[in-house]
């Protein structure tokens, strides 16, 4: 059996580790008590195991590689070629969360780029990919973990939440679209290589079918015990291996940080001073927090000091953009570009700052001015 070290497992997981760390530090001023089974939301728990459950088996059974080569294959422009590069973690991150588009669809870029030399490109696509999944993210109330929170943590409408997001995210297309334009135009040939193994397209309709299960439950249709049942139960029946695959993790550090942000509600003095902030500025607030604790965090903690759910929603989303910690899925895509070869990392988070600097001011103002509202 593999052990980790503490310092390999802080590398590995360190969002989890700082949510622990301050989950134990909250324990110092409300010891522990029954009252932290309340502050846990298990239908979030139980909703995010169930996606990250599907979309893992979506991707181990080969959908997603179908999809990229059936889009990429074949003679495009350069600039089409990166459109659709781009375009694909855009739309897929509104059903199966950024980070996971990024997993998917980075590699496939870094594949493409070497096979028609365009590897010059590499820092500009994968960058504009990272902005691409955390817009898209946006758009549904599973694209990312903090809107399926807010979701429910707030036991909003879907006309509530789509009202609010979906100008966002039709501001973020064409700007998307317009990027690609700054690369100069030609003809390419992408052919890539055959899967040694194709997936079984019964699994696929099978994992097809749990996530239409998993839409009823986010919207209110289907109880969230039941579909945590359904999807248990045709894992073990079915797909046994996939529990193995899970990321614990990220489930680990909701609980940690609802621990955290429960036992911060219960100081009156931090309760007031933060009430207090987000009365002010909710908005600016959550996107500057979102900054220093990256935005899952950062919507976990404000949550439960301002009513004002579209702000915080809003300011969490819009906040993914800025620095590379500010959304997980960004880093997800600088480490997977740290290992190309000829990596740059100086080069790459210049051009990742300019980018999301710029997006991020650009959003924030559509906010401000009333975009969404």
């Amino acid at each position: 059996m593999n052990r980790i070290s503490v310092p390999d497992f802080i590398k590995k997981e360190p969002v989890l580790t700082a949510a622990a760390v301050c989950m134990v530090l909250s324990m110092l001023f409300v010891p522990p008590s029954a009252a932290y089974l309340s502050y846990i939301d298990f239908r979030v728990l139980a909703l995010l195991f169930c996606l990250m459950a599907v979309v893992a088996g979506l991707q181990r059974h080969g959908l997603f590689t179908w999809l990229a080569k059936v889009l990429l294959s074949g003679r495009k422009t350069r600039r089409t070629l990166f459109l659709l590069l781009i375009l694909l973690p855009f739309f897929s991150s509104m059903l199966v969360t950024n980070d996971v588009a990024l997993i998917t669809f980075v590699p496939f870029a870094v594949l493409i780029l070497s096979l028609t030399g365009e590897q010059r490109y590499l820092i500009f696509v994968i960058v504009l990919q990272t902005v691409a999944a955390n817009l898209g993210s946006m758009a549904t109330p599973v694209g990312n973990p903090q809107n399926l929170y807010l979701y429910s943590a707030f036991g909003l409408s879907a006309g509530e939440f789509f009202r609010t997001v979906l100008p966002f995210v039709l501001l973020a297309l064409p700007l998307l679209a317009a990027g690609v334009l700054f690369c100069p135009d030609s003809e390419l040939s992408v052919s890539l290589p055959e899967d040694e193994k194709n997936g079984d397209s019964r699994f696929v309709t099978l994992y097809l079918f749990l996530f239409l299960l998993c839409l009823l439950s986010v919207f209110r249709i289907l109880y969230y015990g039941l579909l945590f049942l359904i999807v248990c139960t045709a894992l073990m029946l079915k797909d046994r291996a996939l529990f193995k695959t899970m990321d614990y993790g990220l489930l680990l550090t909701f609980v940690c940080f609802f621990v955290f942000a429960g036992n911060i509600g219960a100081i009156d003095r931090v309760h007031e001073f933060l009430r207090g902030l987000l009365n002010v500025q909710p908005l600016i607030t959550s996107a500057l927090a979102s900054q220093v604790i990256s935005n899952v965090p950062a919507a976990v903690l404000l949550a439960g000091f301002t009513d004002d759910w579209r702000s915080l929603m809003l300011g969490t989303d819009i906040g993914g953009l800025g620095t590379p910690i500010a959304s997980l899925a960004s880093l997800i895509s600088f480490r997977l570009y740290l290992k190309t070869e000829n990596a740059d990392s100086a080069k790459y988070l210049s051009f990742f700052m300019l980018v999301n600097a710029g997006g991020l001011i650009v959003f924030l103002a559509a906010a401000v001015a009333g975009l969404g509202g």
